[in-house]
């Protein structure tokens, strides 16, 4: 059994959290819960759970001010949300869990699932100190990037992504400074996160960061030169929208 605590600042909240999860994970128990960052403190330390499910706001404090006075945090956390859409996608690009306000029971059993299959990969400081960039500004230089490899799991600014190119259930990056790394997600979901940061997805294999874009060759179709010199592929579909953004610049 999976233990859990929930700390939230409203009774009726955590009544229907813990309800909710009940009814819809049958491999988890609630040890425990609190309504501040204090008492959630307290609860974490006595009970030693598997998986906090956690309040952004607090009158004490947020969840992440709660995370940050713990030494080791040997714990999976699900952030539970009813912020705005820019605090949603900090999240998705510091690869944290979260919820939104009102808690559905198929997205909460779909994160602990989740949670579940990741336990032993419970540091989460790198994302930690990701997504307190990420909510610090809007900016896409401060933007920080979570990417999780096979055995590794990497920070990386949106402003030194040059090119993503998909690799099955795999993307590749490739960085200002040569690295190339291999993240666990498709390529779709990278292209959802950062076409508002200035990429543009030139195929259904490639994403390129337009502020490395050098030269278009219009000759075989059309062809894309980056910064670094690769050949980028037009798919003749996205040829319009690819010149109309390029006499935008």
């Amino acid at each position: 059994m999976l233990k859990v605590v929930i700390i939230d600042d409203e009774l009726n909240a955590r009544e229907v959290i813990a309800n909710t999860l009940l009814a819809s994970c049958k491999n988890v128990e609630i040890v425990g819960s609190a309504d501040s960052v204090k008492s959630g403190i307290i609860a974490i330390e006595l009970h030693n759970p598997d998986i906090v499910l956690l309040d952004v706001q607090m009158p004490d404090g947020t969840g992440f001010d709660l995370l940050s006075k713990i030494d080791e945090i040997n714990f999976k956390v699900i952030f539970i949300t009813a912020h705005q859409e820019f605090a949603m996608q900090a999240f998705k690009f510091s690869a944290l869990d979260y919820i939104l306000k009102p808690v559905d029971g198929e997205e909460l059993s779909s994160a602990i699932k989740k949670a579940e299959e990741t336990l032993e990969q419970k540091n989460i400081s790198l994302h930690m100190n990701a997504l307190h960039n990420n909510m610090q500004s809007h900016t896409k230089e401060l933007k920080k990037l979570i990417l999780k490899s096979s055995d590794h799991i990497h920070a990386v600014s949106v402003k030194d992504i040059i090119r993503c190119e998909s690799e099955g259930n795999y993307t590749r990056f490739i960085l200002v400074d040569g690295r190339k790394l291999l993240a666990t997600k498709i390529l779709k979901e990278y292209d959802e996160m950062l076409q508002q940061y200035n990429f543009f997805r030139t195929h259904q294999s490639h994403l390129i960061n337009i502020d490395y874009f050098e030269t278009y060759k219009k000759a075989d179709g059309g062809t894309i030169i980056m910064r670094d010199k690769s050949s980028i592929p037009l798919a003749s579909r996205k040829k319009d929208a690819f010149l109309k953004l390029l006499s935008t610049l």
